[in-house]
């Protein structure tokens, strides 16, 4: 499967459109991980556990936009996007979205 952020692909054409795809999820912090956060919050830097658990929801959420993508026939995801939002103090939703279409290579 072909994700991008854009709305065209070098080298292919766009034969069929599905329309909307998406994938979301909604992950809560661990409160042993807040502690650390905040330890790390008082010397500055990265907080590598966070940054973990946003990229597994990002994965997660890809990983299901792709799999409804596939159910109606595409091949590719363009237009590839990502909201976050708060749900509650602890929880965060991540949301991919893209439009699912067939993509051909392009006659030269």
């Amino acid at each position: 499967m072909t994700l991008t952020p854009g709305a065209t692909i070098v080298g292919k054409t766009v034969v069929r459109t599905y329309g909307l795809v998406h994938g979301n999820t909604i992950r809560a912090r661990h409160v042993g991980k807040d502690i650390l956060a905040l330890f790390k919050n008082l010397v500055g830097g990265e907080i590598g556990e966070y940054t973990k658990l946003m990229a597994e929801a990002r994965e997660q959420a890809i990983a299901r936009m792709v799999a409804q993508a596939a159910e109606r026939g595409a091949n590719a995801v363009i237009n590839v996007a990502f909201s976050t939002s708060y749900i509650m103090g602890s929880a965060s939703e991540i949301l991919a979205y893209g439009e699912a279409v067939v993509i051909e290579d392009a006659a030269r």
